[in-house]
């Protein structure tokens, strides 16, 4: 229930911080507290602000929001204290919109923030700063990129941190099962913490096509094969030609739902006690072969080989083809998309599992964890810290993911948020598309399907163990090879053998 006569700041902070309130009353109930409009400003900013609902919420949802209340109160107790920030994702989408966001970061905290997003080459300009020496306070990038900059001592260890801090500890902002996937050097020591959750990438379907057509959701690789033979043949666009492809791929990116119907895992996996990479071996002349089989009989997109990630996109929303393979995240944004252009499109994607392999079990590739990192080049450690824990609140959340006040979206005098057209060209992605916190409840809705595919990427993702130079050294060998079996140009038994040889001579299998 809401407090008609809140005793003290703390209470107005939560009623506003939870949404029990709106902007005009946060104002009513400061000035009979004596508090002046300008301290009320980032208050009133917070009021209607989504969060649990207290009668739902855990002993553990409760500590959340008062150490969230706790984190928010001295944050906008110290204001303008300064952050550099370089980041591949988070921020707007155009150098204007940084700039907005920037800026509405500051709103809600009273801090500035330089925030440097580069469009391309992040990580050669992730590794051209560290070479350079300039200092940034924080840095998003992934797991194998914290392995090479902590090799070179460049990371602040935040083992401590972690370990102490409320926010990042409590079991509804961090689920202690994925805890686990957070990388650790050097005896359990941490360098990294989580700054978003990141699925697993899977088959993606045209399921209004799956029905029209009349077919079951694919379970085996004789069904996939069989979907797509429907999907190439049956004009499932409806347009009286037969100019549909089953499936298109960015290349080798993601053939793991596939590759799963043989039950060959990404990445090394150890036998008798030789590092191994399933891909190499001839256990992978069968896959190699029907993805092969696919390309010759025109079910496989001819372009895959050379498509960027949007080329395959493109194909999907624009009813070229009845399926991809990519993020789970992606499931919701290509009908929120759709559905943008055209709210009766029948356009509907869907996530689904991958093959299932000999013994039953289905394996997706779930992506490296995105991280946030301190480099031993910042001279704000303790603030950067603070910024991390922040980043997982609700506030810091609404931010990643709603992005900017009256720009992505707007809040009504009842507390209806609603998101722009340029809101909704964004998908509700600026950083945090699908935060880990289990207190945060979207007052926009969720993207369309992406429920469900997160759901299969928690059930079947598996987290495929890579080397340091597994990006510069494997992949590339794993592509050639992989690529001109899969194209007809070799056969798959020579292209293995190709790919052991030239594996061996990197020295990255035994």
């Amino acid at each position: 229930m809401t407090r008609n006569n809140p005793s003290s700041i703390s209470d107005l902070i939560n009623d506003a911080m939870r949404g029990k309130i709106s902007r005009r009353e946060v104002f009513r109930r400061g000035a009979a507290l004596g508090i002046s409009a300008a301290m009320l400003g980032p208050l009133a900013a917070m009021a209607q602000t989504p969060g649990a609902s207290p009668a739902a919420e855990s002993p553990e949802s409760k500590a959340f929001f008062a150490d969230q209340d706790a984190l928010i109160k001295k944050i906008q107790g110290e204001p303008g204290k300064k952050l550099k920030m370089l980041s591949a994702v988070v921020g707007g989408k155009t150098p204007d919109e940084d700039k907005l966001w920037a800026d509405e970061f500051k709103r809600l905290t009273g801090w500035e923030l330089d925030l440097v997003h580069p469009t391309a080459d992040y990580d050669q300009k992730l590794l051209a700063a560290f070479s350079s020496g300039e200092k940034y306070d924080l840095i998003y990038t992934n797991q194998d990129t914290v392995i090479r900059l902590q090799a070179q001592g460049g990371l602040n260890e935040l083992t401590d941190k972690i370990k102490n801090s409320k926010i990042l500890s409590n079991p509804t902002v961090i689920p202690p099962e994925e805890r686990t996937k957070l990388i650790q050097i050097d005896d359990g020591k941490y360098f990294s913490a989580f700054q978003k959750f990141e699925g697993a990438r899977m088959p993606t379907v045209r399921q209004d096509w799956i029905e029209k057509l009349g077919l079951e959701e694919p379970k085996t690789i004789d069904d996939f094969y069989n979907v797509m033979v429907a999907f190439r043949d049956k004009d499932p666009d409806g347009n009286g030609k037969a100019d549909t492809y089953g499936l298109s791929m960015s290349g080798t990116y993601d053939i793991q739902p596939f590759m799963s119907g043989w039950g060959l895992i990404p990445g090394y996996k150890m036998v008798d006690g030789k590092r191994t990479i399933p891909y190499a071996t001839e256990d992978a002349i069968p896959a190699y072969e029907w993805f092969a089989k696919l390309y010759k009989e025109k079910l496989l997109d001819p372009n895959f080989a050379t498509n960027q990630t949007a080329d395959m996109r493109n194909l999907f929303l624009h009813d070229r083809v009845g399926m991809v393979t990519y993020w789970d995240t992606w499931v919701g944004l290509f009908n929120n998309q759709r559905l943008a252009a055209d709210p009766n499109t029948k356009f509907q994607a869907k996530g689904i599992p991958g093959a299932v392999g000999p013994d039953g079990k289905i394996v997706l590739n779930r992506g490296e964890p995105s991280v946030w990192t301190i480099p031993v080049m910042s001279g704000n450690v303790d603030t950067a810290f603070q910024f991390i824990e922040w980043w997982n609140t609700i506030p810091g959340i609404i931010l990643g993911s709603l992005g900017i006040k009256d720009h992505d979206y707007t809040v009504s005098a009842d507390g209806t948020y609603k998101l722009t057209k340029i809101g909704e060209e964004h998908g509700m992605d600026h950083g945090d598309p699908t935060p880990y916190n289990s207190n945060w409840h979207n007052p926009i809705g969720e993207l369309p399907g992406i429920k469900p595919a997160q759901q299969i990427s928690l059930k079947y993702g598996y987290l495929q163990q890579i080397s340091p130079t597994w990006a510069t050294d494997v992949q590339p060998i794993l592509d050639e090879f992989g690529l001109k079996a899969m194209l007809g140009q070799m056969a798959a038994k020579d292209a293995i053998t190709q790919m052991q040889s030239a594996l061996k001579g990197k020295k990255a299998i035994d």
